[in-house]
Formats: structure tokens, C-alpha cells, sequence
């Protein structure tokens, strides 16, 4: 198996699985989704420290908003990381399993499929606005079981909410992953302990390549350069640690860059603003 030799142990997370009672909730949740009648169900959530969702799928589009904290979004075709303010899309049928390092509390809204025919056919994560922040804020508050009539205030709250689903931006916060096994069997590694100076030689002999072959193979494979997915593999590892209050002095040092101030210019120039100002909008 190819490896990559890192100088430090990696930071290891162990990760809460769901109790049985709570797979049997959650269960009972979808099947429940699933007979609904709505074309839109909201559902609200929180999660403590260190939690998996393992993966699972539904006939469902999903709208996640992460309200506190950050957690990750894990299928086959890669990782996405949502910061708080944020919103994650998953259409309906991708299998999907979700993570957290920190306290989570999230906003849901299940969209029936075909219900908006304009709504994203890939997976992604969105910036929220302030107006989408309150919409769903109060359709997770209303206590509606079945459809409400459209020219009632519950009906104008879900048309508001169809209404501003297709306005909201996409942010480049995902991290593709091979397809490769050996390839992503490294990028795994990687993952363990990032740090912005693994150098691509190394890949590449451990991949038993030379350097040409594995930048192509890699752009091939992710559709990015390594040195851009090493710099996203970076930032997915400190946004938890920065939402949490970790100091972003100790952030950069641990992840191995050489100052603060190279930290926060490639901080900025991936999420366009430095660190205490993302989080703190």
C-alpha cells in the first residue's frame, strides 16, 4: 500500500456513532418523510462533539444550515466542509454521511423531489442570506402537519422559501477525492495530519510515478492541481478548530505553515476574506 511519511503523529478524532435509539429515531424520521404529503419539511438538529451520521439516502432533496458550529458532508464523490452561515445541498437519492468535531446545531429542510425543477442537480455549499436565515429559522418553528393552504402565512413562509433556494451562491468549500484506491488511500493519509509543504515528489514515489505522470493523473482524478487540493485540505482541517475559538496563531503552527500571515493569505484568497471576519459574518 503507497504511503506518505509525515514528520508528527496525525491529530486522531474519535468519532460518537449513533445509539441504537437514535439509528431507531431517525428511522422513524424518514419513513415518516417519506409518506408526507408536504412538498416541504422542515427539521431541526444538534449534535455534541465528535459525532458521525453514517451514511444514508432519501427520496428527498435536502437543504442543511448550519447554524452553530461546522461539520462535514462525506459522500463518494468527495468531502464538503459547511462553516456557520452556511447551507449544504444534497439532492435526492446521493448517498451522504455527515460529521462533526464540535458542538452542531443545524436547520433542515426536505424538499420533495421535482417539487422546484430549478434547484442544483449536484451537491454543494451555499452562503445564506440574511432573508434565508429567518425563512427557515421560523418554518422549523411551525406547527404544521400537513400542506398549508398557499395564500396562508405558513404557505407565503415555504414560497419564500422555493423563491430564495435558487438564489444563493455557491462557495468553494468542497474536496474531491479520487477514485483511485491507491491514490485515494493517500489523500486518506493526508487528510490525517494536512499540512501545506507535503511535497508532490513524495506523492508521486509513493504512487510509484514520476512527477509529470502524477500531476496529471491527479489533476485527471480531482479535477485539481495537488497544490490546490492540499491548500483546501488545509483549510477543511482549521475551520473546525477557528469556529471553535481556537487562536488562529496556533491553527497555522499546527497545520505547518511558516507565519500567521501565510495562513491568512491563503485563507483569504480561497474564502475572500481572512479568518476573524469569514467567521464572524
Amino acid at each position: 500500500m503507497p504511503n506518505l511519511s509525515f514528520p508528527h503523529p496525525p491529530r486522531r478524532i474519535v468519532l460518537e456513532q449513533a445509539s441504537s435509539e437514535e439509528m431507531l429515531e431517525r428511522m422513524r424520521r424518514w419513513s415518516k418523510l417519506e409518506a408526507s404529503n408536504r412538498q416541504i419539511v422542515p427539521h431541526m438538529g444538534e449534535y455534541q462533539r465528535e459525532y458521525l451520521v453514517p451514511p444514508h439516502r432519501h427520496s428527498w432533496a435536502q437543504f442543511i444550515y448550519a447554524e452553530i458550529g461546522v461539520f462535514m458532508m462525506i459522500t463518494s464523490e468527495g468531502r464538503w466542509i459547511v462553516p456557520p452561515g452556511h447551507g449544504f445541498w444534497v439532492p435526492a437519492g446521493v448517498e451522504h454521511s455527515m460529521q462533526t468535531t464540535g458542538y452542531v446545531s443545524i436547520r433542515a429542510i426536505y424538499i420533495k423531489n421535482g417539487v422546484l425543477p430549478n434547484l442544483p442537480e449536484t451537491i454543494r455549499v451555499v452562503g445564506m442570506s440574511n432573508l434565508m436565515r429567518c425563512l427557515i429559522e421560523e418554518a422549523v418553528h411551525l406547527a404544521v402537519e400537513e400542506e398549508p393552504p398557499a395564500d396562508s402565512r405558513d404557505g407565503l413562509v415555504m414560497a419564500l422559501i422555493r423563491e430564495e433556494m435558487g438564489r444563493l451562491p455557491e462557495k468553494p468549500l468542497g474536496l474531491p477525492m479520487p477514485g483511485d484506491p491507491k491514490l485515494a488511500s493517500l489523500c486518506r493519509q493526508f487528510l490525517d495530519q494536512p499540512t501545506p509543504h507535503a511535497p508532490i515528489d513524495s506523492w508521486a514515489d509513493a504512487m510509484a510515478m514520476s512527477r509529470r505522470a502524477f500531476t496529471r493523473a491527479f489533476r485527471r482524478e480531482t479535477g485539481l492541481s495537488l497544490s490546490a487540493w492540499r491548500q483546501q485540505a488545509c483549510l477543511f482541517a482549521a475551520l473546525p478548530r477557528l469556529a471553535g475559538g481556537e487562536p488562529v496563531t496556533s491553527v497555522a503552527i499546527d497545520l505547518g505553515y511558516d507565519s500567521v500571515a501565510a495562513f491568512t493569505t491563503m485563507f483569504r484568497r480561497l474564502l475572500g476574506a481572512p479568518p476573524s471576519k469569514y467567521l464572524a459574518a
